[in-house]
C-alpha cells in the first residue's frame, strides 16, 4: 500500500459516565449526525433500565454488551472452486463494534414506543443472556464450531 494506515483518534468520554465506550456506542446509534439526540436516547434508556430492574443502568449495559460480543466469526474463502466458511478469532476492537452494532440493530427492530424503551429492553435481555443479539452471537459461535474442520485454511 502506498499510504500509511490512518491513526486511531481517541474518543472523548461522555459527560455522565466518563467512559469512551459510551461515546462509541452513541456514535453508532446516531442518525443524521444528531449526537445530542442519540445521547438523550442512551441516557433515557439507562434511566429506564434502572426503573425496570433496580440495578445501575450503566453496569447492566456493560454486562449486556459483554454477553453480546462474539469470540469467533466465519469468513468465506474460495479454495479450488468451493467456498468454505472458515472460523476466525475476532480481534478485541472488532468484537466490541460487532456487539454494539448487533445490540443497536436488534433494538431498532423491537416493537416498543420509543427507541430509548426498545434499547432498554434489548440491553436488559442481553444482560440476562437472552434476546435477539445474544441469539445472533450463539448462532455465529455455532456456525464457527460446525466449520471447525476448515480452520486449517485460515487466511
Amino acid at each position: 500500500m502506498r499510504k500509511s494506515r490512518a491513526k486511531k483518534r481517541p474518543l472523548a468520554p461522555d459527560t455522565k459516565y466518563k467512559d469512551p465506550m459510551v461515546t462509541r456506542f452513541v456514535n453508532m446509534m446516531m442518525l443524521d449526525g444528531k449526537k445530542s439526540t442519540a445521547f438523550k436516547v442512551f441516557y433515557d434508556a439507562m434511566a429506564e433500565i434502572e426503573r425496570m430492574s433496580g440495578d445501575n443502568g450503566y453496569e447492566v449495559w456493560k454486562k449486556g454488551l459483554k454477553n453480546v460480543m462474539p469470540a469467533v466469526e466465519v469468513k468465506s474463502r474460495r479454495i479450488g472452486g468451493a467456498t468454505f466458511q472458515i472460523p476466525i478469532e475476532i480481534r478485541p476492537d472488532r468484537k466490541i463494534s460487532i456487539g454494539m452494532k448487533w445490540m443497536i440493530s436488534f433494538a431498532r427492530k423491537r416493537n416498543g414506543k420509543s427507541m430509548a424503551n426498545k434499547l432498554a429492553q434489548e440491553v436488559l435481555a442481553a444482560s440476562k443472556n437472552e434476546g435477539a443479539a445474544v441469539k445472533r452471537k450463539d448462532d455465529t459461535h455455532r456456525m464457527a464450531e460446525a466449520n471447525k474442520a476448515f480452520s486449517h485454511f485460515r487466511v
